[in-house]
């Protein structure tokens, strides 16, 4: 007995120490980074989740560009302004790709246009782009849209008598309904179920994102989706979404083909009529549901999230909420409904709400994208099939880019006389192929919704209250901590 333990002991040892060697072999084809273990890779010494500050660390030593190993695959990271546009613009074609894992898998199966590649992403992307348009985005209609929901969070705000609450499900309704609106073409009242249980699937898919779980997914796939609660919640969460979208896209078939396309569903169900036959055509009711949970998925949760963010920070920097309304007050007036095209006359709001995107960074790391060639990044080979990773937290918090980076201070979007300025460092859609589709429509809503608001109240603590916490909930979006603020009418 003891003789066949030392045997394996014997074996396991050298499985690991070939593991080690091929993995040390293995990283000669790539930039510089943390030594992996075997089996493990840099899990170890990353705790076991991305978080931007590890990343922060491993960038001191080894340079804008390394390479981390999760199990054994090479891990990319690009880190600070310079390293992402670089990385990210030179050859954009090269690193526009998805990586296939099992959880992304898992959740789109290929489909749709966040997780998709090739032919399939490039075709949903441009149909994806150009329908927006199509459905008013950017337009007097869509604005006008924008600004009813912004009036109807107002009218809920205003019936709550300055009394405390929690801002996050009015936001988050208002946020939803602009989006429903668009694919859909409808809104949801505040009291549906599946409206609450929707809005439940999505915090749940997006807190899974960048979780231990997540990984242990990757490692074990098949134990993991049988047998791992909070696995088994995040694909019943993603059930559900696909459900409720499956019952969306039978209700506007059996309205029939519409004299004229009103919404995002519409504009498909047209497309896939028009392709049929077409063997080069990639439109089907499987790319249309993902696609539009794709959608939903990053045009609700960013948005709202942000919205959260601006709030809280007014509460904690009144001085700034007070600057804000002063100068909403004399370009605008009290009773002036807000336009997107306001921002033109409004520097300093359209610089504290630049200053919250940059400040509150809710994705600190983009989703992963993948090289679909060899390519060279920096001055270092990476072959093909390798993910990248993109720091979005060390562009805005860059120091060689923002006077305080570390510090709330809408100045960085002024200059000395008060005049907005854009920076090349405000990244927080991204860069490159892979840039957010929803850009438009989400500068469009934070910035009428937050007018609209500030223009309305004043937001403070609740009595007694005397700080609020503004560190994040981890995730793949930073949310900020449960809180509660009031609404006190102006």
């Amino acid at each position: 007995m003891l003789t066949v333990s030392v045997v394996l002991v014997f074996f396991v040892v050298s499985l690991l120490f070939i593991q080690f060697l091929k993995l040390q072999w293995m990283r000669r084809r790539f930039p510089p980074g943390p030594t992996p273990y075997p089996f493990f890779g840099n899990l170890l010494q990353m705790n076991f989740r991305i978080h931007h500050d590890i990343l922060k660390k491993m960038a001191k030593i080894h340079g804008n560009i390394f390479t981390l190993w999760v199990l054994n695959v090479p891990i990319v990271v690009l880190q600070g302004f310079q390293a992402l546009k670089e990385g990210l613009t030179v050859h954009p074609e090269d690193v526009a790709g998805r990586p296939a894992s099992s959880a992304f898998h898992i959740l789109t199966h290929g489909n749709g246009v966040m997780f998709s590649n090739g032919h399939l992403w490039k075709q949903q992307r441009r149909f994806g782009l150009a329908t927006i348009r199509k459905v008013g985005v950017g337009k007097k209609d869509q604005e006008h849209q924008l600004q009813q929901e912004a009036c109807q969070l107002v009218e809920y705000l205003q019936k709550t008598n300055g009394k405390p609450l929690d801002p996050t499900m009015p936001i988050v309704h208002t946020v939803s309904n602009v989006i429903c609106s668009v694919i859909f073409g409808h809104r949801f009242s505040k009291d549906d179920e599946n409206f609450h249980r929707l809005i439940e699937s999505i915090d749940t898919i997006t807190a899974f994102g960048n979780s231990i779980w997540f990984f242990i997914l990757e490692m074990f796939p098949w134990l993991a989706s049988h047998f791992l609660a909070p696995v088994k919640k995040t694909m019943s969460g993603i059930n559900f979404v696909n459900s409720l979208l499956a019952k969306e896209l039978e209700s506007h078939k059996e309205k029939g083909k519409p004299v004229e396309n009103q919404d995002f569903i519409d504009y498909y169900l047209d497309e896939i009529d028009k392709t049929k036959g077409d063997t080069n055509a990639t439109y089907d009711e499987e790319n249309l549901i993902q696609t539009v949970f794709d959608l939903f998925l990053a045009g609700t949760e960013t948005t709202a999230t942000t919205l959260r963010w601006a709030l809280l920070y007014m509460v904690v920097y009144p001085d700034i909420q007070e600057k804000v309304q002063k100068e909403l007050d004399a370009v605008l007036g009290c009773s002036h409904v807000i336009s997107y095209e306001d921002r033109k006359k409004l520097p300093y709001t359209n610089a504290v709400i630049h200053e919250i995107q940059r400040y509150s960074n809710i994705i600190l790391i983009a989703l992963p994208r993948l090289t679909v060639k060899d390519t060279e990044l920096l001055g270092f080979p990476v072959p093909k099939n390798t993910i990248i990773l993109s720091n979005i937290d060390s562009v805005l918090s860059d120091p060689g880019k923002w006077e305080t980076p570390d510090q709330f201070n809408p100045s960085h979007f002024l200059d000395k006389d008060g005049n907005f300025v854009n920076r090349e460092a405000f990244l927080p859609f991204s860069i490159g192929h892979r840039v957010c589709m929803g850009e438009l429509l989400a500068r469009m809503e934070l910035f009428i919704v937050f007018s609209t608001l500030l223009q309305a109240f004043t937001f403070t603590l609740p009595e007694g209250v005397k700080e609020v916490n503004t560190k994040f909930v981890f995730g793949s979006t930073m949310k900020p901590f449960p809180y509660q603020l009031c609404a006190i009418p102006r």
